[in-house]
C-alpha cells in the first residue's frame, strides 16, 4: 500500500520522509484543504528522496476559477516544473459542481510530462460516473476523494462505486479522515493501492504574544513522523 502524506512546511516534509511516507502532497494552508506551496518549499521538496506532487490551487473557497486564475495556475505549473518536482495536484469545477472539462483540459495540457492527481473538487460532483470517466479521458493518474462525503469512511459507498467504475483504469485514492482509527474500515474492504493522510497531531500555541497579535491560531496540526511510521506499518 502506498502512503501519500500531505504537508505544508519544511518540518512536515522532514517528518513525512522520516516516518517512511511513499509520496508527498506538497501544499500550503492545509487548514483550508491545501493551496499552492511556495517556490522555496517546492525547491526543498525537489531534493527529497521520495516524489512530491505540488498542489495547484490559487486560493481558498470554490474550485470555480476565472481566466486570470487559470493563468496563475499555469504559471504555478511552470514553477513546479522548473523546481524539478514530478507531479501536480489540481482540479476545477463548473458552478453546478461538475468538473470543468475545458479548464482541466487546458491545465492538463500545460502540465504535459508531469504526473497528475485530480483533487477533491471531485467530491462536489453530482454524477460520479461522469466525473471518473472525464478524469480517465484527460489522463489523470489518480483521483483523491473522500467519496463525496466529509470523510472517506462516511463516503465508503461512493468510493466503492468509483472503484467499480474505474475498473483499474485510474487509481481511486481515499483521503480525508484517514488515520489509524479509521483505516480498518477502508482497507482491505476497498480495492485500493494507495491512501492519502495528514498523519498529523494537534499542538497548542504556547506563546500568548503570537495569539494576541493574531500571528498564530490557538492550536495547529503538525505532521508527526511516528504517526506516519505507524500507519505505514499497518499495511505491512
Amino acid at each position: 500500500m502506498l502512503l501519500e502524506v500531505c504537508v505544508e512546511d519544511s518540518a512536515g516534509l522532514a517528518a513525512a520522509i522520516a516516518g517512511g511516507a511513499d509520496r508527498i502532497e506538497l501544499c500550503s494552508a492545509l487548514a483550508v484543504g491545501g493551496l499552492t506551496p511556495s517556490a522555496g518549499l517546492m525547491a526543498l521538496a525537489a531534493q527529497a528522496p521520495i516524489p512530491a506532487y505540488a498542489m495547484i490551487r490559487p486560493r481558498a473557497g470554490s474550485f470555480v476559477y476565472s481566466a486570470d486564475e487559470l493563468a496563475v495556475m499555469k504559471a504555478d505549473i511552470d514553477a513546479i516544473r522548473q523546481a524539478g518536482l514530478p507531479g501536480v495536484v489540481l482540479g476545477a469545477s463548473l458552478p453546478d459542481g461538475r468538473l470543468n472539462r475545458d479548464m482541466l483540459g487546458a491545465l492538463v495540457a500545460h502540465a504535459k510530462g508531469l504526473g497528475k492527481t485530480l483533487h477533491r473538487a471531485f467530491d462536489l460532483v453530482p454524477d460520479v460516473e461522469e466525473a471518473v470517466e472525464l478524469a480517465i479521458s484527460l489522463g489523470f493518474e489518480r483521483i483523491l476523494t473522500s467519496g463525496c462525503a466529509k470523510t472517506a469512511v462516511e463516503g465508503i459507498a461512493v468510493l466503492e462505486q468509483a472503484i467499480t467504475i474505474a475498473a483499474g483504469r485510474i487509481s481511486i485514492m481515499p483521503g480525508s479522515g484517514v488515520n489509524l482509527g479509521t483505516i480498518d474500515a477502508l482497507w482491505p474492504r476497498l480495492a485500493i493501492g494507495e491512501v492519502h493522510a495528514s498523519c498529523s497531531i494537534a499542538e497548542a500555541e504556547p506563546d500568548e504574544r503570537l495569539l494576541a497579535f493574531g500571528f498564530s491560531a490557538p492550536a495547529t496540526r503538525r505532521t508527526d513522523a511516528a504517526t506516519v511510521r505507524t500507519l505505514k506499518a499497518h499495511f505491512a
